[in-house]
C-alpha cells in the first residue's frame, strides 16, 4: 500500500479494493517498524486512526457520501492543534500542552475523512532548517540516515519520503516545507499567502507562516489543496476566496519561465548542472526560457532574519510560565518564573532567535534594522511584479546543495544560508513548489522550484505537474520506499 499515491489508495478504498482499517493498520504497521530509525513522528494516534478507519469502513458498506480524502494516511506537523492532543512545538515549553480545539485543516481534513496517523518532529518552534534543534530528538533523512532531512518540517518529509504517511502538513515560514521536500525527494508547495487559514497554528513569524502538504506526488498535492484551500473566519489573513479544483496539465505551450541566472552561481556545482537539466525538460515541454535580474533577492535573506526574528520575539512573549506551558519548579517569585520558565523552556536557537528580535525592535534600533527590512522586502515584492510582466512563472534550485550531514553545520550563520532560494517566495507571499528533480553523484534527492504570482497556486500546480510527468523516468525509489 505504501508504494501507492494517497489519490491511488483513496480511489482503491471507494472502489472496495481496500479497506480502511488494513490501510490504518498498514502504515501504523510501517511506522511502528521504521519510525524508531527515522524519528519523523513525537506522537501516534492510534487508538483515534483505527476508531476512524472502522466509522469509514461502516460508511462505505452503507453506501453513506465519503470525502474527498477518505482513508488517506495523512501525518500532521506538531505546531497545529488537533483537539484533546499536545502540540508540543518539539519544545519543553510545550510538552505537556494539550490543544483545546482543532486547527482548521486538522478539521478540514477530518471533515474529508482523512485518516490522521500522529504528529510529526520540527525543529522547535519552527525555528531551524535541519530539524537538529527539536528539543526531543532529531528527525533523519530516509535516504541517508547520517543526513539531515531539512527542516523545519523535517518529521513531516521524513514521514513521506519513508511511506509512513502518503502526505503531511507543513509550515513554511522561509522555506520549511519546500527545503525539506526536496531534500527528502517528495513534493512540497507553499501556497499564496492566506490561501490556507493559519488558524491554530502555533505562529512563529505572523507575515510570514503558511500551511502546505507534502505529498508523494503533485496530483496529490493538488488533492490535498482542494480540501485545505478555502477561507476561514478565524483567521483574519485568511482570503474570501472560493476553493479551486487545481485541474492537472501535461503542456506548457505558451508558458515563459524567468530563471535568474547570477543568483544560482553560489549553489554547489551538482545543483546547477542538474537546474539546467530541469531548464532543458521544460523547453521540452514547450516553455519559453527567458534570463532576468533579480539581484536584489541577495538581500533576502538579512531582511527575513530581521522581520522573522522580530515577529518571533514577540510571538513567543506569550509563553511565561503563567498562563499555561512549561513553569520552572526552581523560580521563587514572579520575576523568576518569567525568567527561569523562559530559561528552562526555549532551546538555544529559540533563545537566539528571541534575542535578535527584541534587539531589531529596541528603541535605538527600529528604525535602523526592522523599519528598513520593511522598505527593502517592499523592494523584492516590486521585484516579482516586475519579473511576472514578462513571465509566468520563476525556476530556481530549491536548496544549494543535497542533504547535509547532521552536525556538520555549526554556524548558525551558515544555516541560514541554506534557505536562500525559498525565502524570496515567503517575503512576497507568493506560491510556489518543490518538485523532484533527480539526485547528485552521492544519490541524493535535490528538488526544482517554481514561483509564481500571487494567487496563481493552480498554475504553478499545473507547471509542475507537467515537469513532473515528463521527468518521472528519472524516478528511483528511497530506502525505505521499496
Amino acid at each position: 500500500m505504501h508504494r501507492l499515491t494517497a489519490s491511488q489508495i483513496h480511489r482503491a478504498f471507494l472502489k472496495g479494493e481496500l479497506s480502511a482499517k488494513a490501510i490504518a493498520e498498514h502504515f501504523l504497521k510501517r511506522i511502528q517498524l521504521h519510525d524508531p530509525k527515522i524519528g519523523a513522528f513525537l506522537s501516534i494516534l492510534e487508538t483515534k486512526v483505527l476508531l476512524k478507519a472502522e466509522e469509514l469502513d461502516r460508511k462505505r458498506s452503507q453506501n453513506q457520501p465519503l470525502g474527498k480524502l477518505a482513508a488517506v494516511p495523512i501525518a500532521i506537523k506538531d505546531n497545529m492543534h488537533i483537539q484533546g492532543e499536545i502540540t508540543s512545538c518539539a519544545s519543553q515549553m510545550l510538552k505537556n500542552y494539550r490543544a483545546p480545539f482543532d486547527a482548521t485543516v486538522v478539521r478540514l481534513f477530518e471533515e474529508e475523512d482523512a485518516l490522521l496517523l500522529g504528529k510529526t518532529n520540527l525543529d522547535e518552534f519552527a525555528m531551524g532548517s535541519s530539524n537538529e534543534n527539536s528539543s526531543f530528538f532529531p528527525a533523519q533523512n530516509p535516504w541517508n540516515l547520517k543526513c539531515v532531512p531539512g527542516g523545519s518540517s523535517g518529521g513531516s518529509a521524513a514521514s513521506v519520503a519513508a511511506r509512513l504517511s502518503l502526505i503531511a502538513t507543513g509550515s513554511d515560514t522561509g522555506g520549511s516545507i519546500r527545503q525539506p521536500a526536496a531534500l527528502c525527494g517528495v513534493v512540497g508547495f507553499k501556497p499564496t499567502y492566506g490561501r490556507v487559514s493559519r488558524y491554530g497554528l502555533v505562529a512563529f513569524g505572523s507575515s510570514l507562516d503558511q500551511i502546505g502538504p507534502i505529498a508523494t506526488s503533485v496530483e496529490d498535492i493538488a488533492m490535498t489543496m482542494n480540501v485545505i484551500g478555502r477561507h476561514c473566519p478565524h483567521d483574519a489573513t485568511s482570503l474570501e476566496l472560493p476553493p479551486e479544483n487545481y485541474p492537472l496539465k501535461t503542456d506548457l505551450n505558451e508558458i515563459t519561465f524567468a530563471i535568474p541566472k547570477h543568483f544560482i552561481e553560489s549553489s554547489d556545482p551538482e545543483v546547477q548542472t542538474n537546474f539546467l537539466e530541469a531548464v532543458s525538460v521544460m523547453k521540452e515541454l514547450g516553455a519559453k526560457i527567458i534570463e532576468v535580474d533579480l539581484s536584489i533577492l541577495k538581500y533576502s535573506i538579512a531582511v527575513y532574519q530581521i522581520l522573522a526574528t522580530a515577529e518571533a520575539s514577540t510571538n513567543l512573549a506569550r509563553f511565561d510560565g503563567i498562563r499555561y506551558g512549561l513553569r520552572s519548579k526552581s523560580a521563587k517569585d514572579l520575576t523568576s518564573i518569567y525568567q527561569q520558565s523562559r530559561h528552562d523552556g526555549f532551546g538555544n536557537e529559540v533563545k537566539r532567535r528571541i534575542m535578535l528580535g527584541t534587539f531589531v525592535l529596541s528603541s535605538g534600533c527600529k528604525d535602523a534594522y526592522y523599519t528598513k527590512a520593511q522598505k527593502v522586502r517592499t523592494l523584492i515584492i516590486e521585484a516579482f511584479q516586475n519579473i511576472f510582466q514578462t513571465s509566468d512563472a520563476l525556476l530556481l534550485p530549491t536548496t544549494s546543495s543535497s542533504a547535509f550531514e547532521k552536525g556538520s553545520i555549526q554556524d548558525p550563520l551558515d544555516l541560514y544560508l541554506q534557505d536562500i532560494f525559498t525565502i524570496p517566495a515567503n517575503l512576497a507571499g507568493l506560491p510556489a513548489i518543490s518538485v523532484p528533480s533527480g539526485y547528485d553523484k552521492k544519490g541524493l534527492p535535490l528538488g526544482l522550484q517554481i514561483i509564481g504570482p500571487e494567487l496563481c497556486d493552480t498554475s504553478i500546480i499545473q507547471y509542475a505537474y507537467a515537469y513532473e510527468q515528463k521527468s518521472r523516468h528519472a524516478k528511483i525509489p528511497s530506502p525505505y520506499e521499496k
